[in-house]
Parts: C-alpha cells; sequence; structure tokens
C-alpha cells in the first residue's frame, strides 16, 4: 500500500510511502523542491546536514538538491547568449528557490508532482519563461525522478540539467564502486585522466567529473551496511560527477546532462524548442546484499 501524507516541520513537508518495503520519502518543496530523505527499512539512504538546512540563507547540503538551468559552475559565473551577458551561480537557481506541489496520486506507486515557473528573478540570470514539473515516485525499492522542462519563449531554450543526491556513508573505505567511465576531468583541468577504480578517501575533496560514460548505470556497494546502490539515467545525462570531502558521512554520485561551462561551450546542451517539453529521467535502487 502507498500513501502520502503532510506533516508541518519547520517547512511543509510530504512524506510518501510504500509499506510493501517499509520504504519512505520526504519532499519538502519551498526548499528548492528537494527530496531530504529517504528511509529503506532501517536504513538511511541520503544523508542530511540539518543545521545548515534549517537555515534558509545556505544552499543544502544533503538529500537530492536539483540542478537547472545549469550543473556545476561557469568561468566566472558568467555566460554570453545573444550577444547579452548574464550572472549565474553555481548550479544555476532552481535549488534555491520554493517550489509548489501540482499533483500527487498513490496508486502506482507513491508520486508527488513539484512545479517551478519563471518570474522575473529568473529570467534576470536566464532569459527564458518556462515550467518545470518534476515528478517522484517511491515503489518498493525504487525512486523514479522523472523531470519536465518547457519552454514557454518564442525561442530556443539551452538548458542542462542534473541531481547532486548525497548519499549517506558512515565508512567510505567500505565503498565499492562500478562506474560507467574510467575517463575523468577534474574541476578546473581540462586534461582527461585515468580511474583506476579507486578513490583517495584521505583527500580534503574529491571532485571528478566521468566522461564519454559507456552505460546508463553505476553501481555502488556499501559493505558496511550490505546495501548495493544503483544510479540509471536515461541517454540525455553525459556526465557522472563524484563529490565527496574528507571527514564527512557522505558522497554524490551526480548525473548531470552537460558538463561546467556548458552554456559557454554549447556542449552537450539540452534544448528545448518553443513550447515543447524535454522529459529526461533517473532511477535510483537500493537492494539488500
Amino acid at each position: 500500500m502507498c500513501a502520502i501524507a503532510v506533516e508541518q516541520q519547520q517547512y511543509k513537508t510530504y512524506i510518501l510511502s510504500d509499506e510493501s518495503t517499509r520504504s519512505k520519502v520526504t519532499v519538502v518543496p519551498e526548499r528548492g523542491g528537494i527530496i531530504t530523505t529517504w528511509l529503506l527499512g532501517e536504513q538511511d539512504i541520503f544523508y542530511m546536514d540539518t543545521e545548515r538546512f534549517a537555515d534558509p540563507t545556505l544552499s543544502v547540503r544533503g538529500g537530492i538538491p536539483l540542478l537547472f538551468p545549469i550543473c556545476g559552475n561557469l568561468v566566472d559565473d558568467t555566460y554570453t547568449l545573444n550577444g547579452k551577458t548574464y550572472q549565474l551561480k553555481q548550479h544555476g537557481f532552481a535549488r534555491n528557490l520554493a517550489w509548489e506541489v501540482s499533483e500527487q496520486s498513490d496508486s502506482n506507486g507513491a508520486s508527488l508532482t513539484v512545479n517551478l515557473k519563471s518570474s522575473e528573478e529568473t529570467r534576470a540570470v536566464y532569459p527564458f519563461d518556462f515550467e518545470l514539473n518534476f515528478i517522484y515516485t517511491i515503489r518498493g525499492n525504487n525512486l523514479e525522478l522523472r523531470y519536465r522542462h518547457t519552454n514557454l519563449s518564442q525561442e530556443p531554450m539551452p538548458f542542462a540539467t542534473g541531481i547532486h543526491p548525497y548519499f549517506y556513508a558512515p565508512d567510505k573505505s567500505k565503498l565499492v564502486f562500478d562506474l560507467p567511465s574510467n575517463r575523468y576531468q577534474i574541476k578546473g583541468d581540462k586534461t582527461v585522466q585515468s580511474f583506476a577504480g579507486k578513490f583517495d578517501f584521505e583527500q580534503d575533496e574529491i571532485d571528478f567529473a566521468f566522461i564519454n560514460l559507456s552505460k546508463q548505470s553505476a553501481v555502488v556497494t556499501d559493505q558496511s551496511r550490505n546495501l548495493k546502490l544503483t544510479v540509471s539515467y536515461d541517454k540525455n545525462y553525459s556526465t557522472l560527477v563524484f563529490w565527496t570531502v574528507k571527514g564527512k558521512d557522505f558522497y554524490c554520485l551526480e548525473p548531470w546532462s552537460a558538463p561546467r561551462n556548458a552554456l559557454n561551450t554549447g556542449e552537450s546542451l539540452l534544448q528545448a524548442e518553443p513550447n515543447t517539453t524535454v522529459e529526461t529521467v533517473i532511477n535510483i535502487t537500493v537492494e539488500s546484499v
């Protein structure tokens, strides 16, 4: 049995549940449309920095922040379009704005649609009219993220879309990775390097953008918790970023449709024609091993 409940916490919080697997997902629309937690049985799937989440002046570190209309950063936080220059901060604005709930259903899993529309604030940094409808569905041990990007402008709308999920990992030394590429670039360096299959978690920070993806999924097995996590994504996603910092109980595995600085380079940008919708899909599945 699937259900949706609402609780007034610091923010209005929607709780999606599937009793068959004791799976429960919480969504906070007004804090960037974010999924904050996923509890599968007794296991926390996501990490959440609750102090940062409670402070609306800070970006959220935890759950699944949403990336739109860029992923990563632009050089000098600047891009030029049709002869005009705009300022846009890292990962875009979607994760910082209040979203609204437009639909909910418990007929085929527990499903919630959150909605974001363009405004004077967004047009000042991204000159398009748009509507985003992001649909979260929990079914058993699978979380589906179906993202619809609609261009309401009279000219083509270039964009990137992605997610920044924080996966809980109390012992990163027990993680085993099956990634779709052994080629990556480090932030700020165009050099393509080879990945040997393991990360050095003694580094203060790891920020690898994997390119030339050979398949539409990545698998991480957490041997300390006997969990296997699979992140799968459709062919709109060209880049998979791995990010973590030393001393924190998380790692991020981020499907991006385009790499950093894509609004300047044009590399792998998606484009929605006037009055059309581009849909992308990501699935996260968790299994016991």
